[in-house]
C-alpha cells in the first residue's frame, strides 16, 4: 500500500460542504434510475407496449432475483478492492456505463409488443441493474468508509438525500411530462435526454468520493479472503443489521409500490393523467426541503425513533386517498405532500443507520462495509421490484386490461377497485410490517451518539 493510501487509514477531518455536495451529486443520477422505471416502466409496458399486467410485473420482478445475488457479490468484490487498493473507485467507474442500458430500456422498436416487448425491456433492465449495482454498492459504502462519527454520518446522508430528492423530483416531474402522449418515440427521446444526467453526475461523484476519503480517512474493511456467502452470513448474523434490513425491505416495497401506482390513480380515480407530474412534485418538493428539519429531529429523538415516526405516517397517509376525487385535488395534494415529507425521513434515517451498524460491527472486529452494503442494496433492489409487482398482481386480479400506444380503454369495476385498494390499503399494510420490524431495532438505544 502506498504512503498516500496509508495516510487515509487514520482519523480524518470533518467533511467539507463542497466535498459532500460533489459526492452527493451521484445521487442525482441515482434518482433518475430509481424514479423513472419505478414510476413509468409498469405503465409504459401496459399502456404503450401492450404487455399484460401480470407479465409486466414479472418483467420487473425477475431481474431483481439476479440483483439479490449480484449486490452481495459486488459488496465482497468492493471490499477486496478496498483492501488491495485503499479505495473502491474502480467499480464506481463501471457504473458510468449505465446510460447505455438506460437508453435501450425505453427505446423499444416499433412493432415489438406483448411478450416480445417484455423480453426486450427485461434484458435491458437486467443490464441496467448490474451496472447500477456497480455504482450503487461502492457509492453507498462511502459513509461507512469515512472515519467520522454518529451525527456526521447523518450529515453526509442529509446532503445525499437532498441531491437524491432533487434527482427524484426532476425525473419524476420531467419524465411524465416528456412522455405524456404515450408514444414510443417520446419514451426514447426522454431516455436520451436523461442519459446525460446519469453520466455527468456519476463522473462528478467519482471525483468527490476520492476527495472525501482523502480528507476524512478511509476505513479498510476487516477480514481477508472471505467468500460472498461467508460475508453474507456475517452480515445476517448481526441482529441489528438483520432487523434494519427487514424493516427497510418493507419500507422500500411500500414506497416503490406507491410510485408505480400514482399514474394509475391519477388516470382512473381522478380522470386526469396530467396530475401525475403534479403529484410527483407535491411528493418530492417537501422531501427536498425536509432533510435539515429531520436532522434536527434526529438530534433530539435519535434516528430510530424518527424513522418510526416517518413509517407511522406512511401507515396512515395512503388510506386518506381512498375517497379519490370526492375530497378534491387540493386535499389530495396535501396528503401527497405529507407522504413526501415522511419519505425524506424514511430515506435519511434508514440509510444513515446503516453506517452506524457497520461502526458497531467494527468495534466487535467483524466490519465488512461493502458486504453489509451489498446486502442492503440487494434489499433495496428487491423492494424496488416487489412493490410494482404487488401492484401489478392487484391489477391482474382485478381484471385490468392493457393497451398500446396510450389508447384509452374502459376498465371494469373490479379493475377500478383493484387500482384503489392497491394504492391505499396495500401500502398501509406493508408499512405496518416495516414498523413491526423497526420497533425491534436496539442499536440506536445503546450506541453512544457522539461525533
Amino acid at each position: 500500500m502506498s504512503t498516500a493510501e496509508s495516510t487515509r487509514l487514520g482519523a480524518g477531518a470533518r467533511p467539507r460542504a463542497r466535498d459532500l455536495t460533489g459526492y452527493a451529486a451521484g445521487s442525482l443520477g441515482m434518482g433518475v434510475w430509481v424514479t423513472v422505471p419505478g414510476l413509468l416502466l409498469l405503465y409504459f409496458m401496459t399502456h404503450t407496449l401492450g404487455v399484460p399486467p401480470g407479465v409486466a410485473g414479472l418483467t420487473l420482478l425477475l431481474p431483481k432475483i439476479l440483483d439479490a445475488i449480484a449486490h452481495p457479490l459486488f459488496g465482497t468484490l468492493s471490499d477486496r478492492q478496498a483492501r488491495r487498493d485503499g479505495h473502491r473507485r474502480g467499480m464506481l467507474r463501471w457504473g458510468l456505463l449505465l446510460a447505455l442500458a438506460w437508453i435501450g430500456l425505453f427505446s423499444v422498436p416499433s412493432g415489438v409488443s406483448g411478450w416480445s416487448a417484455a423480453l426486450w425491456v427485461g434484458a435491458f433492465y437486467i443490464a441496467g441493474n448490474m451496472l447500477f449495482a456497480c455504482f450503487q454498492v461502492p457509492y453507498l459504502t462511502t459513509p461507512s468508509d469515512l472515519r467520522i462519527g454518529y451525527h456526521e454520518r447523518t450529515r453526509v446522508f442529509m446532503y445525499r438525500m437532498l441531491l437524491l430528492t432533487v434527482g427524484l423530483l426532476g425525473a419524476g416531474v420531467a419524465a411524465p411530462a416528456l412522455v405524456s402522449s404515450g408514444e414510443r418515440a417520446d419514451y426514447a427521446r426522454m431516455a436520451v435526454l436523461l442519459a446525460g444526467v446519469l453520466v455527468a453526475t456519476g463522473a462528478v461523484a467519482v471525483v468527490f468520493t476520492r476527495r472525501l476519503t482523502d480528507r476524512c480517512g478511509f476505513r479498510i474493511p476487516d477480514g481477508q479472503g472471505h467468500s460472498v456467502l461467508g460475508d453474507v452470513r456475517i452480515a445476517w448474523a448481526d441482529r441489528d443489521f438483520r432487523t434494519l434490513v427487514l424493516s427497510f425491505l418493507f419500507t422500500s416495497t411500500t414506497t416503490h409500490l406507491f410510485l408505480a401506482a400514482v399514474p394509475f390513480y391519477t388516470e382512473y380515480m381522478l380522470d386526469d393523467d396530467g396530475l401525475t407530474a403534479v403529484f410527483m412534485g407535491a411528493f418530492l418538493v417537501p422531501a427536498a426541503i425536509a432533510g435539515p428539519v429531520w436532522k434536527k429531529v434526529s438530534r433530539r429523538t435519535g434516528k430510530h425513533r424518527a424513522l418510526l415516526m416517518c413509517q407511522g405516517t406512511f401507515v396512515v397517509g395512503p388510506l386518506a386517498l381512498w375517497p379519490g376525487d370526492s375530497i378534491g385535488v387540493p386535499a389530495t395534494v396535501a396528503v401527497i405532500a405529507v407522504l413526501g415529507t415522511a419519505f425524506a425521513g424514511l430515506q435519511l434515517f434508514a440509510f444513515s443507520l446503516l453506517p452506524d451498524v457497520v461502526d458497531a460491527a467494527e468495534s466487535r472486529g467483524t466490519a465488512r462495509a461493502g458486504a453489509y452494503t451489498g446486502v442492503w442494496t440487494a434489499t433495496d433492489a428487491t423492494g424496488t421490484a416487489i412493490g410494482p409487482y404487488v401492484y401489478s398482481a392487484a391489477l391482474a386480479l382485478g381484471g385490468f386490461v392493457s393497451t398500446t400506444d396510450g389508447h384509452d380503454i374502459a376498465q371494469s369495476d373490479s379493475a377500478l377497485l383493484a387500482i384503489l385498494v392497491g394504492v391505499t390499503v396495500v401500502p398501509a399494510a406493508l408499512m405496518a410490517v416495516a414498523v413491526a420490524f423497526q420497533s425491534r431495532f436496539s442499536l440506536d438505544r445503546t450506541h453512544s451518539p457522539t461525533g
